[in-house]
């Protein structure tokens, strides 16, 4: 069966650590049970010579924690307060949101679930556990080809657009936000995505969190976001 055309003719894309949570989970978990060898890792990624997807899998081999400790943790971590107001919201006007994560996606179908959000369509790695000594692996189902990241969220654009959605909405914050930003038609920026928009010429707007989203929202279906573009792509508050 086809999949129907959203109301209002956007979809939004958003990106999930750093974006919807307040802090980037895989980090907060390397930092309190990371084995030595996992800021290689990251060293690595950050100067170019691996991929996400290369790095993130490295590093969830080295995780050494048990399920009821990565539950536990798991269960301190937070999202943006006005998140779930904003999921609310697009609701109403007819769009469809998809998270689009390099993260994890257990980690985030559990603090979604807190919420009452975990119903929310998701394309992120999969954590699973490991084959002993190893306690937890990852794969990347919505990783493709030619592209290094875990979650290809270029593809995610491109999936969108098939489906009849007529314009694309990414709402990020960092690096895995980059390639699909050049993409969208438009951006709610937060952090080193603001500077990459600015310097790429691409539409967006800057936020700080999703109250600022919340305002922004009907301004951008009614196109008068849009409209109040200017020609180096940056949008004023």
């Amino acid at each position: 069966m086809k999949t129907p055309v959203p109301v209002s003719g956007w979809t939004i894309l958003c990106d999930f650590d750093g974006t919807i949570s307040v802090e980037d989970v895989i980090d907060s978990l390397l930092d309190r049970y990371g084995r030595p060898g996992w800021e290689a890792l990251e060293q690595d990624w950050r100067a170019g010579r691996i991929g996400s997807r290369e790095c993130m899998s490295g590093q969830v081999a080295l995780l050494d924690m048990t399920r009821e400790q990565l539950d536990t943790h798991l269960s301190h971590l937070w999202i943006d307060h006005a998140f779930p107001g904003f999921v609310a919201r697009a609701r109403e006007l007819g769009v469809p949101i998809r998270v689009v994560s390099d993260g994890l996606d257990y980690a985030i179908h559990k603090i979604l679930g807190r919420y009452g959000l975990d119903d929310l369509p998701l394309a992120a790695n999969h954590l699973a556990p490991g084959t002993p000594p190893q306690r937890w692996q990852l794969t990347s189902p919505f990783q493709a080809e030619g592209c290094r990241s875990g979650t290809c969220k270029c593809a995610c654009v491109a999936q969108a657009r098939a489906s009849g959605t007529t314009r694309t909405l990414l709402i990020g914050d960092g690096a895995s936000d980059f390639c699909a930003a050049d993409r969208v038609d438009f951006v709610f920026a937060k952090h080193r995505l603001i500077e990459h928009c600015r310097a790429a010429g691409i539409p967006y707007v800057p936020i700080t969190g999703f109250e600022d989203a919340l305002d922004f929202l009907p301004r951008l279906l009614d196109g008068s976001l849009l409209a109040e573009a200017t020609q180096d792509a940056v949008v004023t508050p």
